[in-house]
């Protein structure tokens, strides 16, 4: 017996893949927490003026 490949299903299905794995990345990525000095910003805007 033969064997032929769907190639159009394979596609379609490394397709949902794909974008499974990257829904789950984006879902379970964290911004980058900064560190902000607060005081240290309004002190530059007074030495503007």
């Amino acid at each position: 017996m033969a064997v032929t490949t769907l190639k159009r299903k394979l596609k379609r299905k490394r397709q949902a893949q794909n974008a499974r794995i990257l829904k789950i990345k984006q879902l379970s990525a964290k911004p980058v927490i900064k560190n902000v000095d607060v005081e240290e910003i309004k002190k530059g805007f007074s030495k503007k003026k």
